[in-house]
């Protein structure tokens, strides 16, 4: 109503709640950020007008009528009347003087029966964005208006406050001040740039997950980042994801696609020769580049991208029970590295038991039976392993149910961290076989699966986090050395030599900024060890050490401190 008030000529959209508040979009209307706290004053005051809502179901002709300049709605009202759903609308009534007019909008209910009831101190229109009409790119981009509401100012004050500490974790940001990425419009939205300290953030995960799934079994292979259309359409993806898949590229007279996913290669890797059930279950894992075409406005730094790397994996079982046995790796292989990068299980993640919906069969793999093999099978794992999980229907991959491993950001999304799929679908499409104890050939089970998820979302979680301040093996920066005076320079670079010898990420700060200037730049740079040298440590051949988190550590002799930094990264504390 308020908007309506400032902008008679505006065209609703619509206004759901979310997860997170409500949002109400609008077409033909100019607002900004400093316009919200005069719409909050006259939101006020048409709460405390007791202005009542009144419910009607009206028809199809009446809604046509009603909604006859509002193109939005009439959309709406044609989608209605497709699916035979009743067209209902709630309108004001009474106390018009505090209104320029009543007001009407399509809503199914329930609704509040007076504006009494709600709190006008405890609410907050909190930001303004652009936002495609449904979603779609190719639609006209409307104005979003985005608030919180809560039953007490306190409530209210409370999410303020830890909306205001979200924003200091807000990976984008942290990204952007200690200069790990950047974006880069030239080079297209979702397609982040990594700088040489964000490189080795990525190589260090990398390396990690790599070492530990080798020692797990798994064997790591390199496949190509596209490929003809023909693999996508055999593995059943094409149908069903190819509006999110980039377009394909056509030379001499074939069509390749970048790839959005890794599973048709490795299935081709394993058809490479014919096998025995003494090579099962077989573990191919890759870190493999992907592609997906993400719509524009549910971009969101790191952790949705067009462009990233998952840590992927596709087992290959002989029978159920065996199938069984590797999803419980793949759960005990997840939890180590959530452990190892300081998640909490319950605090920081949970598990979600992704279901289909058997009635969608555009989007699922029609076998009833398959479906509740499998479900059954993930959700008696989850129970034995005394896991506390979710189920959420509709959620599943089209080839079968999986368990998600769900983490939210700093402002409460929710996103899939990582996964465990169980497919009963590529084998058939691939005709995937092997040679069994018999001697005959057999069908077997696919587990896919990803260890640390994407590359690009597990950075973003470790940054929010952390608030910045990695822990000392992920820190693109782990030593900054800082001599006192240009006469400590050369006991500096001694230190400096030693310990990029053993391998430990050194930067030597000699510039002629004061040293408390060189101290605060490294501490906003969040590097875990501040050396300080100056005449008593030349003198008494140590240094002076001060740790980010644990303060000033006071003088140490340099092979102790070595043995130390060397001992903490190698045990990932």
């Amino acid at each position: 109503m308020a908007v309506l008030e400032k902008y008679p000529r505006a065209k609703l959209g619509i206004g759901p709640t979310i997860e997170n508040g409500f949002y109400y979009d609008f077409d033909k209307i100019s607002i900004t950020d400093a316009d919200l706290a005069a719409l909050e004053k006259r939101m006020r005051e048409l709460i405390k007008a007791d202005l009542k809502f009144k419910k009607e179901k009206i028809s199809l002709a009446q809604a046509k009528k009603l909604f006859k300049n509002a193109p939005y709605k009439l959309e709406l009202i044609k989608e209605l009347q497709k699916s035979k759903k009743p067209i209902i609308i709630y309108k004001t009534i009474g106390n018009l003087r505090f209104a320029i007019s009543d007001f009407i909008d399509l809503c199914a209910g329930p609704h509040v029966n007076s504006t009494k009831e709600i709190n006008a101190d405890a609410f907050k229109l909190t930001k303004i964005a652009g936002a495609y009409w449904r979603g779609d790119e190719k639609n006209q981009m409307l104005q979003r208006i985005y608030g919180v509401a809560f039953e007490t100012k306190k409530e209210l004050d409370d999410y303020l406050k830890m909306m205001e500490e979200a924003e200091k974790r807000d990976h984008r940001k942290i990204g952007e001040r200690l200069n790990l990425f950047v974006f880069s419009e030239t080079v297209g939205k979702g397609l982040p740039l990594w700088t040489e300290k964000g490189a080795t953030i990525r190589r260090e995960i990398e390396r990690f997950i790599v070492d530990e799934e080798i020692k797990r079994g798994y064997k790591h292979v390199c496949t190509p980042d596209m490929a003809r259309i023909e693999l996508y359409k055999k593995s059943g993806h094409y149908p069903y994801y190819k509006d999110t898949m980039y377009a394909p590229i056509k030379i001499e007279n074939e069509e390749f696609m970048l790839r959005p996913m890794s599973c048709p290669h490795h299935f081709e890797l394993y058809l490479s020769k014919p096998r025995s059930y003494r090579e099962l279950p077989m573990r191919i894992a890759e870190l493999v580049k992907l592609y997906r075409f993400e719509k524009s406005g549910e971009l969101t730094g790191l952790i949705r991208v067009r462009g990233f790397c998952l840590a992927d994996a596709h087992i290959i079982c002989a029978d159920e029970k065996q199938a069984q046995e590797e999803i419980n790796g793949a759960l005990d292989l997840i939890e180590y590295v959530a452990k190892t990068f300081g998640f909490e299980m319950g605090k920081n993640y949970w598990y979600r038991l992704s279901l289909g919906d058997r009635k969608d069969t555009k989007k699922y793999f029609k076998d009833d039976s398959a479906w509740n093999k499998a479900e059954k099978i993930l959700r008696s794992l989850l129970k034995e392993r005394k896991s506390d999980f979710k189920e959420a229907k509709g959620e599943a991959a089209f080839y079968g149910p999986k368990i998600d491993i769900q983490m939210k950001n700093i402002f409460g999304k929710e996103d899939t961290a990582f996964t465990v799929q169980y497919d009963f679908v590529m084998p058939k499409r691939f005709n995937l076989r092997y040679i069994n104890k018999n001697g005959k050939e057999q069908e077997p089970i696919v587990i896919h699966r990803s260890s640390v998820g994407a590359i690009e979302r597990v950075v973003a979680f470790l940054l929010e986090h952390y608030a910045g301040s990695l822990p000392l093996w992920l820190s693109p920066v782990q030593i900054v050395i800082l001599p006192v005076s240009e006469k400590h320079v050369d006991y500096a670079k001694e230190i400096f030599d030693s310990f990029k010898q053993e391998n430990i990420r050194v930067e030597l700060s000699d510039s002629n900024e004061t040293l408390g200037k060189r101290i605060r730049e490294a501490e906003i740079q969040k590097i875990p060890y501040i050396l300080i040298i100056g005449d008593k440590e030349i003198q008494n051949q140590t240094i002076n050490v001060r740790h980010f988190k644990r303060g000033q550590e006071g003088e140490i002799k340099i092979s102790y401190l070595i043995e130390k930094i060397k001992s903490e990264i190698k045990n990932k504390q």
